[in-house]
């Protein structure tokens, strides 16, 4: 495996944790980590009691789901979510009754707009239960009575979340979060974590480390607010810049959504590298829908913000059966951490630096002028002149890139040769 491209690697770790029913809480979650730890082992799995606060929320009662099944009285399954755990309402209470066809439609929930795909629902905050199904199936449905099935339990237990810490030389944190919450979806659950986890890999080969880096694999909401509740001092101290990272494994164009404030160091970041693209779609902080709804929250205002492939909700296959390991691709899994990788090393080196010369320095005697002129040749010396001009120890990097239209990966290499030269020096 460790041959593989990364891409391929971060989608087979996705496919061995798809057939998993995660939850909330519940045994799905714990499996999911527990398989992520035998690939990064120095992560930390934490669980947090029923009951506990988590400022305006308490942690409700573990799910448990072991079978659940729809067959005709005198008959073989109809539904059975061993084929797919997308046929229950997510935290279904106990279930075991005949029905009559009436009784058994009115607890199905369908999708008539889209009449093939089992739709992902839950209902965690209101007692139910129920199941989900295509809708041409539950136009099949032909007998008078039907056996319906949910082997669940809702008991005292906990929350599971894990985090992992790389240290660098500071203690300023970049911080990532992806949610672990979803059953059997392949982009909108496990593009982000899988990815995440890769990315976790990643900085682990860099070498003397500026920022610290902490990832949390939390569940979606509630896992959000039940890590800041136990956090939050800290992250506001210590996070420079975060990103909440889901819907990245589909051939989707690159999307952006903004911190609250649309101006901090990860906004920066994130606009510059996906600037560098051919194209890519900004949405506004009002279309929020994941946990930058609780990391930026007035008050708690941290600054982190999202690059995504198709943003969630903006995909036909979004929360439907249709979300599997065939909407994914390594492909647009190895390009979206490529992405990501980017805005790491856009982060580690962005720098407020000052010019030491007073005019044009002399590039010829450094070694920095090319002899031989010919078509193209100018151009890194227009680009060093260039950032020399707006290097006046008030901008940084990125807002000098931006300005000079050059991608941080370019401009790093100039910044560090003239830093070597004398010509620059760090504010």
């Amino acid at each position: 495996m460790a041959d593989n491209p990364i891409g391929l690697q971060i989608y087979n770790l996705a496919k061995r944790l798809f057939p998993i029913c995660r939850s909330l809480t519940g045994d799905g979650v714990r499996e999911s980590l527990k398989i992520m730890q035998q690939v990064m082992p120095n992560l930390n799995i934490f669980e947090v009691p029923t009951g506990s606060a988590a400022f305006d929320w308490t942690v409700p009662k573990e799910w448990q789901i072991r079978d659940a099944f729809i067959r005709e009285v005198d008959g073989g399954n109809l539904l059975s979510f061993k084929e797919n755990n997308l046929h229950v309402v997510g935290y279904s209470a106990p279930f075991d009754k005949v029905l009559s066809k009436e009784e058994l439609i009115k607890m199905i929930c369908t999708l008539p707009e889209k009449p093939s795909l089992i739709p992902y629902v839950t209902s965690y905050y209101e007692e139910r239960s129920g199941f989900c199904m295509a809708y041409n199936d539950i136009l099949k449905l032909d007998k008078p009575l039907y056996h319906a099935v949910i082997d669940s339990a809702l008991k005292d237990g906990f929350l599971t979340y894990a985090e992992l810490l790389i240290p660098g030389e500071s203690e300023k944190e970049i911080f990532f979060s992806s949610n672990i919450c979803h059953p059997s979806l392949a982009n909108n659950e496990l593009s982000g974590p899988t990815l995440t986890l890769a990315l976790a890999k990643y900085v682990e080969t860099l070498t003397n480390r500026r920022f610290s880096y902490r990832f949390v694999f939390i569940p979606e909401t509630l896992g959000s607010l039940v890590y800041l509740s136990r956090n939050l001092e800290k992250m506001k101290r210590d996070i420079a810049a975060g990103f909440v990272v889901c819907c990245v494994g589909d051939e989707g164009g690159f999307s952006y959504l903004p911190s609250r404030s649309g101006c901090t160091l990860a906004d920066r970041a994130a606009k510059n590298i996906l600037s560098a693209l051919d194209s890519y779609k900004s949405y506004s902080y009002l279309e929020r829908g994941s946990d930058e709804r609780q990391y930026c929250a007035t008050g708690i205002d941290l600054p982190i913000c999202s690059i995504m492939r198709s943003k969630y909700g903006e995909y036909p296959e979004y929360h439907t059966s249709a979300d599997n390991m065939d909407f994914i691709t390594p492909k647009a899994l190895e390009e979206s951490y490529k992405i990501y990788c980017s805005a790491i090393d856009a982060l580690e080196h962005n720098a407020t630096y000052k010019s030491t010369a007073l005019g044009e320095p002399q590039l010829a005697r450094r070694g920095l002028y090319p002899t031989l002129s010919y078509a193209g040749s100018a151009a890194s010396v227009r680009d060093m002149m260039n950032l020399l001009a707006y290097a006046d120890g008030l901008l940084d990097l990125i807002g000098i890139s931006g300005i000079i239209k050059l991608p941080m990966n370019e401009l790093i290499p100039l910044a560090l040769k003239l830093e070597r030269e004398g010509l620059l020096v760090r504010v």
